[in-house]
């Protein structure tokens, strides 16, 4: 009720101001101790190895520093992801660059993996007082040549190893230039090898094991959609995210802002990001978990992905045009007891 009240307020602000204003807004009530969410139906799951007290998590991107971790928590998920986050610091592109098409449900971004850098994310996050699964988007820096990306990802992982649940590998940012061309089947069995070395000689390290969930596109072709998923279970991924933001604009064509570059995401993403779900289970098999994302706007669009075979679904631009009220909405829709 409250967030459908500010919500028209929030809308008159430009979209970048309005999403760093209802983040802030959202950690105040939390320290003053006046923040009472409904609480989700209690739904366990198990995935990657993970515990999860219901299976609706949020996406990448909404907290990018790991600033704002006990509010969200608070909204009832049962997991967050936060970053993306890069090795060294780097502030992204200019703004404006996040932009809403309110008649379609959508939002194009193109903040190109703004990042504290990962030292400052780890700190952030030491601080923030966690109980929910935590995991992490961690990508290459943008001056990091694709030759090099390996040891980009190696640096993120091995700083966050001992505060993260799972690290999720974004190789599917459209704001990066050249970062989609890691999803080829060559170059992706190349990363996610050494990333299963690094992981396994820090889980001997210390003593704990942090899953692995690469994140691809939507706009990959069923042949493409199909390599990967044998990359995925030659590689022993714990899981794959399916997906992240679109560059097509064929939905949205006509519409102010519609043209605006970088990731579509939302009501028009739904359809894409169903399919490659689709493609991914048919392929897998059951062998890898699957996390849906992209385009769920409600309980019914959720319930979709858990029939199609995602084991756990995120949301992102659904939270910002419905409100909390969509978390438990989805985590009503798992059909698991």
């Amino acid at each position: 009720m409250l967030y459908a009240l500010a919500r028209p307020l929030l809308f008159a602000l430009d979209p970048e101001t309005a999403h760093s204003l209802t983040l802030g807004l959202a950690d105040a009530p939390l320290r003053l101790g006046l923040l009472n969410i409904r609480r989700p139906p209690h739904r366990p799951v198990r995935a990657m190895g993970l515990e999860f007290r219901n299976p609706v998590g949020l996406a990448a991107g909404l907290d990018k520093q790991a600033e704002h971790v006990e509010a969200l928590a608070a909204l009832g998920f049962g997991f967050i992801e936060l970053g993306g986050v890069t090795p060294r610091p780097q502030p992204g592109n200019p703004r404006p660059r996040m932009f809403r098409i309110a008649q379609a449900r959508a939002i194009i971004n193109r903040f190109g993996l703004n990042s504290v850098g990962v030292e400052a994310f780890v700190e952030n996050l030491k601080r923030a007082r966690r109980n929910t699964v935590i995991g992490v988007n961690i990508a290459k820096n943008k001056d990091t040549p694709n030759e090099q990306a390996a040891e980009d990802y190696e640096r993120c992982l091995e700083a966050l190893y001992p505060h993260v649940h799972y690290v999720s590998i974004n190789v599917s940012s459209p704001s990066t230039a050249g970062l989609r061309d890691l999803q080829s089947a060559e170059a992706l069995q190349a990363l996610l090898a050494r990333l299963r070395a690094k992981r396994d000689a820090l889980r001997d390290k210390h003593g704990r094991s942090v899953a692995l969930a690469p994140k691809i596109a939507p706009d990959l072709d069923g042949d493409s959609v199909r390599a990967i998923a044998g990359v995925l279970c030659r590689s022993g991924m714990d899981g794959v995210i399916a997906t992240n933001t679109t560059v097509s604009r064929e939905e949205v064509r006509g519409l102010p802002g519609g043209a605006e570059e970088g990731g579509l995401s939302g009501a028009p993403l739904r359809a894409r990001a169903l399919g490659v779900l689709r493609e991914l289970a048919a392929a897998l098999q059951g062998e890898i978990p699957i996390i849906g994302v992209g385009g769920i706007m409600s309980g019914t669009d959720a319930a979709e992905r858990f029939g199609a075979g995602a084991s756990l679904v995120q949301l992102y631009t659904g939270l910002i045009y419905r409100g909390p009220r969509l978390v438990s909405e989805c985590v009503s829709a798992y059909p698991g007891k």
